[in-house]
């Protein structure tokens, strides 16, 4: 199993909304993606509960079968229309893909 971890720092205003429209908006577009994506076994969204300095906005936990299930999702063109809306609205980006 293959699990994919992206955590974001959102922008305080960003595209003329607030940090929290921003968040909610890139939470429901990830969250359609399984119905789009045949691949993702498992995808969960949450948002930072404490807002320490080190903390980051949003996470996306996202399961696959097998790393070639993760490329397939990375470049499926459904995923790769949330680019787009993420991009303009984030101010750093870390991920980490894990094998368990």
């Amino acid at each position: 199993m293959i699990r994919h971890v992206v955590m974001w720092k959102f922008k305080e205003t960003a595209e003329g909304r607030s940090k929290k429209e921003n968040m909610e908006l890139v939470r429901d577009r990830l969250l359609a993606l399984p119905a789009l994506i045949p691949t993702i076994k498992r995808l969960e969204v949450g948002f930072d509960l404490r807002g320490t300095d080190s903390s980051y906005d949003v996470m996306l936990l996202t399961e696959f079968d097998s790393l070639a299930d993760l490329e397939a999702y990375i470049v499926h063109p459904d995923h790769q229309a949330v680019g787009p809306i993420v991009l303009p609205v984030v101010e750093t980006r870390a991920v980490v893909d894990s094998e368990f």
